[in-house]
C-alpha cells in the first residue's frame, strides 16, 4: 500500500533535518502577549542533550500590547502572520516539529489555528490556552495528544493565597499523600515533608536551603483532616457586616438626591428659616408659635391682613413665594432621588459597610477565578470593573457577589466598595496604569490594608515594591508558563509553589537507560538551592518517601523533586541519554522564512 502524502513528508522532513544535522527539539509557539514570552523564555531554559531547543515564534505582525511578547529573545525563530492558517504554520516549520503551543487569549480562534494545524501534521503534540472548559473537553477528544491549560486557573489560586496571608495557593496530592505549604510552626514535627525556604529576612529569601531545618516555610502533609483546614481554621478572617444603620442610612440618602438639588433645597430652608425668625420677632410670639406660623405661611399661605405691620406684611409674602419655590423642589429631589437610588443599587454604589472582606479589582479571566475561588472558602467579596458586561459579571451576579460598576482608580469607587474596611484588595484587571492607582488609593484609605497587585512588567513590579511598600505582586504569566512549558515538553508539572518571587516546580522526572544518573545513589539527585528529592518510586513498586540516600538509581525508576527552573533543567541532562555527536562537517541548519 502506497504510503500517504503526509507521512512521506513528514519522513523527507525529517530525513533534512539529519542530514543539516539539526537534531534539536523543535517547538512552535503562537502567541502575542506575556504569557508566550515566559514560555519561549521556559522552554529556551530546558538544555536537552541534543543541545538547546530550537523554538519558532509566531506573532501578528505589530504588536499588539507595549509588553513583552517574546519576538526580541535572542535564538528565537520569529515568523510574523496576522492569522493562522496551514500557510503561516507551514512557514514556521510546524510540518515536523515536537510541539505547537497556542497561547492566543481567544478560544474559539486557537480551536480554528488547532484544527489548521492538525492539517499541517497529524501527530503533533498540542498545548492550548483556553478559558472555556467545554470548548477545552472538545479539544481533547478531537485531539489525543494535546494538553489544554488556563493560565487563570493556574495562577488564580497564588491571588487567593495572598489575598488571605497564605503562604502557598493550593494543596496537591501525589503519591497517596496530600501535600501543602505551611510555616514549620503551623504544623508537627513528623508532618513536615521537606524544608521549602528560608524567609526570616525579606530582603533575602533562600529556597531550598542545604539545612533544611532551618527552613521556616516547608511542604507538609495533610493528616487526619481535610487538605489545608489545619491552616484555613486558623487564619481565614470571615467577612462581616457591621450594624450600623444610621451610617447605611446616610450613606443611602447621600446618593439620594443630585448635589445640585440638594444645594437648592438648603439654601431656600434656610431662607425660610431665617424669614420664619424674623417673622416670630415682629409678631412677637414664642418659637412654638413662630414655627407654627412659619410652616403654615410657607405651605399654605395666609389670608391677607392689611392692618399688619409693613415689616410683617413683606415677610409673609416672601415666604409665600418660598413655600412656591420649596413645594417643585421638594417634588424634584424625591422623583431625582428614586430614580438616583435606583441606578446606585443595580450598579452597586449603595453598599451596607463591611469589615473583613475581599475587594477584587477586575472580573476578566483571573478576577472571575479569584472571586469564585473566595466564595468557595466562605470569604465575603466586592467586585469592582469598569465594564458592567464583564466576563465575570454574570457569576457575580449568580453568585450574590456585589458588583461595582466604576473606575478602581477613583477613591469614591474604592469608598464603596469599603476598601477602608477590607482585609485585602486584589488588583487584577489588564491595565497597570488602573491597577497601580487603585492600589496607591487604597493605601492612601488604609495605609496597613494588604494589596495583592498585578503587574505584567517584572521590573516595574520591583520599583513600586521598593517606592511605595506594595510587595505582593503577582504575574498571571510567570506562575503559569512553567506548567505549559512542561506541557509542551510532555512533561507533567505536579504544582507550582510562589514564594516570594520565587517559583518552585514539584514534578515525576524519569530516568532513561544510559543517562548520567542510571547507576547512581540517590545522593546524587540533591543540589541546594536547586533541586531537593521528595519521593523515589523503583519501577512496579510503591513509591518510598523517606528513602535511604545510598540506594541505587536503575533506569526506569522515577524521582518526584521540588525545583527550581534550572534546577529541573539540569535534573532533566542527568536523566536522559546523551545523543552521539552530529557527523563532523554538517551543514548548518535550515532556518524557516520569516
Amino acid at each position: 500500500m502506497a504510503e500517504p502524502l503526509r507521512d512521506r513528508a513528514r519522513r523527507a522532513t525529517g530525513w533534512r533535518l539529519k542530514m543539516n544535522g539539526d537534531v534539536r527539539p523543535h517547538y512552535v509557539v503562537c502567541g502575542s502577549d506575556p504569557l508566550a514570552y515566559w514560555v519561549v523564555r521556559s522552554l529556551l531554559a530546558t538544555d536537552p542533550p541534543a543541545g538547546r531547543v530550537r523554538v519558532t515564534l509566531v506573532v501578528p505582525e505589530r504588536r499588539r500590547s507595549e509588553g513583552p511578547d517574546g519576538r526580541d529573545l535572542p535564538g528565537v525563530q520569529v515568523v510574523r502572520a496576522d492569522r493562522l492558517d496551514e500557510a503561516a504554520f507551514r512557514r514556521a516549520g510546524l510540518a515536523g516539529a515536537d510541539g505547537l503551543a497556542l497561547l492566543h487569549q481567544d478560544d474559539v480562534g486557537n480551536m480554528h489555528a488547532a484544527l489548521c494545524a492538525q492539517e499541517v501534521e497529524p501527530r503533533l503534540r498540542l498545548v492550548v490556552r483556553m478559558f472555556n472548559t467545554s470548548l477545552a473537553n472538545g479539544v481533547r477528544q478531537l485531539f489525543p495528544d494535546s494538553a489544554v491549560l488556563s493560565d487563570a486557573s493556574i495562577s488564580a489560586p497564588a491571588f487567593v493565597a495572598a489575598a488571605l496571608g497564605e503562604l502557598a495557593p493550593t494543596h496537591f496530592r501525589h503519591a497517596g499523600r496530600t501535600l501543602y505549604v505551611a510555616r514549620r510552626a503551623d504544623v508537627r514535627p513528623q508532618d513536615v515533608v521537606s524544608g521549602l525556604a528560608v524567609t526570616t529576612d525579606p530582603e533575602l529569601v533562600r529556597v531550598l536551603p542545604a539545612d533544611e531545618s532551618s527552613a521556616d516555610v516547608v511542604l507538609a502533609e495533610a493528616t487526619g483532616r481535610p487538605p489545608g483546614t489545619e491552616l484555613a481554621a486558623r487564619r481565614l478572617v470571615r467577612a462581616r457586616r457591621r450594624r450600623q444603620p444610621v451610617a447605611v442610612l446616610l450613606r443611602a440618602l447621600r446618593s439620594f438626591a443630585t448635589r445640585k438639588i440638594g444645594v437648592a433645597v438648603l439654601v431656600l430652608l434656610a431662607v425660610i428659616a431665617v424669614l420664619g425668625w424674623l417673622n416670630a420677632r415682629a409678631a412677637d410670639v414664642t418659637w412654638s408659635e413662630a414655627l407654627y406660623l412659619t410652616l403654615v405661611t410657607t405651605l399654605s399661605g395666609q389670608d391677607p391682613d392689611v392692618n399688619k405691620p409693613l415689616a410683617a406684611q413683606v415677610m409673609q409674602v416672601v415666604l409665600n413665594l418660598a413655600g412656591l419655590a420649596l413645594i417643585p423642589l421638594i417634588t424634584a429631589a424625591v422623583v431625582d432621588g428614586i430614580v438616583n437610588a435606583r441606578l446606585a443599587l443595580h450598579a452597586g454604589r449603595i453598599q451596607p459597610d463591611r469589615s473583613g472582606h475581599v475587594v477584587v479589582v477586575g472580573l476578566g479571566n483571573i478576577g472571575t477565578r479569584v472571586m469564585a475561588q473566595l466564595h468557595d472558602f466562605g470569604v465575603e467579596v466586592v467586585a469592582i470593573d469598569k465594564n458592567p458586561e464583564a466576563r465575570g459579571a454574570p457569576l457575580a451576579h449568580r453568585l450574590g457577589v456585589p458588583l461595582i460598576i466604576g473606575d478602581a482608580g477613583q477613591e469614591e469607587t474604592l469608598r464603596a466598595a469599603s476598601v477602608d474596611t477590607s482585609q485585602a484588595l486584589v488588583v487584577v484587571s489588564t491595565d497597570d496604569g488602573v491597577n497601580l492607582r487603585a492600589a496607591l488609593n487604597a493605601r492612601s484609605l488604609d495605609p496597613d490594608l494588604r494589596v495583592v497587585l498585578r503587574l505584567f512588567d517584572g521590573d516595574f513590579a520591583e520599583r513600586i515594591q521598593q517606592a511605595f511598600g506594595i510587595g505582593i505582586s503577582r504575574s498571571v504569566s510567570y506562575l503559569a508558563a512553567p506548567a505549559f512549558a512542561a506541557a509542551m515538553l510532555d512533561r507533567a508539572v505536579i504544582a507550582t509553589i510562589p514564594v516570594d518571587r520565587h517559583a518552585l516546580l514539584v514534578t515525576e522526572v524519569p530516568v532513561v537507560a544510559g543517562s548520567p544518573l542510571d547507576g547512581r545513589p540517590l545522593a546524587a539527585v540533591a543540589r541546594p538551592g536547586e533541586v531537593r528529592l521528595l519521593a523515589y518510586t523503583r519501577a512496579g513498586q510503591k513509591t518510598e518517601w523517606s528513602a535511604d540516600p545510598r540506594m541505587v538509581i536503575h533506569a526506569g525508576d522515577r524521582l518526584t523533586v521540588v525545583a527550581r527552573r534550572a534546577g529541573l533543567t539540569a535534573l532533566l541532562r542527568e536523566t536522559t541519554p546523551v545523543p552521539p555527536p552530529a557527523p563532523a562537517g554538517a551543514p548548518a541548519p535550515r532556518q524557516p522564512d520569516e
